[in-house]
């Protein structure tokens, strides 16, 4: 039973797991000149937090339909804090490199959560749960970005990782103590459940159109994350960490577009909420692209554009989860851990299209590859809509499955 003490703790659990992956992004500048990397180099980060979280997905989250899911995240969660520490005492980039894979491999706890707080729901009710435990992790990722820019302006780029790798070890025993204890889905050995998540993959061709349309969403706003520091450090802004850190404040409103999404998906109208997001899309880069540097430049318009980048992606995401964990109620991890492989290999592309670009046009290239990536995110989403109406199977409520 998913009391909502529980829901909120693993909403709050889903954050901070998650949100330690974002630490990075406003510290870019500071481990550059700190470490005496090239920007684009320090943006390999993003990257790996992306890539490894990403093999995470693929490699770690079956798990939960073959384990016991309490332990699991336990495990999982003190690992990540490893991952963190180390980049707490990183004195090279090399090591601070290494310790952002460990974390990222291991911080998919969160991707163990979210399933399973869609299984313990009342009925009618999944598509709330799982938007409930989402705005979590944007809460989480919202305020890791403006916390670690704060906390590195008074001491400096370690002291957000250590931050998170305590919080992580309190949050192992919390969720030790607080968890129910689960049965396994799945009773098999671990290679042939990787094998049953291929097979999902063949065999439902909605979780293939949602994966690629939410991958397609994540790709350009990752062109942003990983520009972004740069665009703000320079002129004509000339912002510090800490003032970086608190654009991610704009992302306020995906949060509760998440909750939005997930009652929408209970309502039957999950394809109208994810058209709704995948156009507000074309808004934000609009609104990016007019804010870059010239005699125009404009921190409000940028902020303006961040802020519905991020709420578009949620609106796409959650609506997406909540058609693809009732193609198959008793593999809910398995669907999950190929749609988020697919989404966050999404990520790891536009990260490193975004650092590219940047590199080789500045801002107006980082405009035009968002733009891009925003036109393949609705030319899905109409592949989407036409694969439903030839018979795929409608985006229901996981519990009503």
């Amino acid at each position: 039973m998913l009391t909502r003490p529980l829901l909120l703790l693993m909403a709050v659990a889903t954050g901070l797991t998650v949100g330690g992956n974002y630490v990075n992004q406003p510290l870019l500048d500071a481990i550059s000149s700190d470490l005496a990397v090239p920007q684009g180099t320090a943006a390999t980060l993003v990257t790996t937090a992306q890539v490894s979280y990403g093999l995470g997905l693929l490699l770690v989250v079956p798990l939960g339909d073959l384990l016991e899911r309490r332990r699991l995240l336990t495990v999982l969660a003190l690992l990540a804090a490893a991952g963190h520490a180390l980049c707490a005492v990183a004195t090279s980039f090399p090591v601070l490199l290494v310790g952002t894979a460990v974390a990222g491999l291991f911080s998919v706890a969160a991707q163990v959560l979210v399933p399973f707080a869609a299984e313990l729901a009342e009925p009618g009710r999944a598509g709330r749960a799982v938007g409930t435990v989402m705005s979590g992790l944007l809460v989480g990722a919202l305020l890791a970005r403006s916390a670690s820019g704060a906390l590195a302006q008074v001491a400096d780029w370690h002291a957000p990782y250590a931050a998170v790798a305590a919080g992580l070890v309190v949050l192992a025993l919390v969720l030790r103590r607080r968890l129910p204890v689960s049965v396994p889905q799945r009773v098999g050995g671990y290679a042939a459940t990787l094998a049953s998540t291929a097979a999902l993959v063949r065999e439902e061709p909605r979780l293939r159109t949602r994966a690629l349309l939410s991958a397609a969403g994540f790709a350009g706003v990752s062109v942003l994350f990983s520009s972004m520091t740069f665009l703000l450090a320079g002129r004509p802004f000339g912002l510090g960490e800490a003032q970086i850190g608190l654009i991610g404040v704009a992302g306020a409103g995906a949060a509760a577009a998440a909750a939005l999404a997930g009652r929408l998906a209970d309502a039957g109208r999950g394809q109208l909420a994810t058209g709704a997001g995948a156009l507000l899309f074309v808004l934000a880069w609009a609104a990016l692209g007019l804010s870059g540097p010239g005699a125009a430049a404009s921190l409000a318009l940028f902020v303006v554009g961040y802020a519905l980048a991020d709420l578009s992606l949620q609106v796409v995401h959650v609506s997406s989860q909540n058609v693809v964990y009732p193609l198959r109620p008793d593999a809910r991890a398995r669907l999950n851990s190929a749609y988020m492989t697919t989404y966050f290999a999404g990520g790891a592309l536009g990260s490193a299209v975004g650092s590219a670009a940047w590199i080789a046009g500045g801002w107006g290239a980082v405009t035009l590859a968002g733009a891009a990536f925003t036109a393949a995110t609705i030319a899905l989403w109409l592949w989407d809509v036409r694969v439903e109406r030839r018979g795929g199977r409608p985006g229901l409520s996981p519990a009503g499955a």
